[in-house]
């Protein structure tokens, strides 16, 4: 009986071991910190940029840059060269709100808000959840690499 015992106690406490070393997964917060810049750009379902694209028709993403790498501080320089600062929050794991934008982008009261479409470890797909004024009132998914 007491092996029975040891041994139930012991294939226990392996399976303990074993499950409990799984790989944990940062909460997205965590893992959205960091300075992104934009890989692709579509406006309305249209490409306009690809990084090192040679027919890009809004060469401008070259420049643009989402840094949230200091929470709750953002700072956006925008396909205009224009930069921003303002502050963001992450709801539910797949919403990105930007808040407070000093300037204030033209037509958008200063907030912008994104669905978190994806989210790698180099990579951030952002979808707008609204149109744009500065790029025309287009709808824009921004593809997004970071060097973390």
């Amino acid at each position: 009986m007491n092996k029975k015992v040891l041994t139930f106690s012991f294939a226990t406490l392996l399976a303990l071991v074993v499950t409990s070393c799984g790989t944990k997964v940062a909460p997205v917060s965590e893992r959205i910190a960091k300075i992104w810049t934009a890989s692709s750009v579509k406006e309305n379902s249209v490409e306009v940029y690809k990084l090192g694209g040679n027919s890009n028709t809004k060469p401008g993403y070259a420049t643009y840059k989402l840094d949230l790498s200091t929470p709750p501080t953002v700072i956006l320089r925008e396909v205009d060269g224009g930069t921003y600062t303002g502050k963001y929050s992450i709801s539910g794991d797949t919403k990105l709100s930007i808040t407070g934008l000093i300037p204030e982008p033209t037509g958008t009261g200063g907030t912008l808000d994104f669905t978190i479409t994806s989210i790698g470890d180099t990579e951030l797909v952002l979808t707008a959840n609204q149109s744009y004024p500065k790029t025309g009132n287009t709808k824009n998914v921004y593809t997004l690499a970071s060097a973390n």
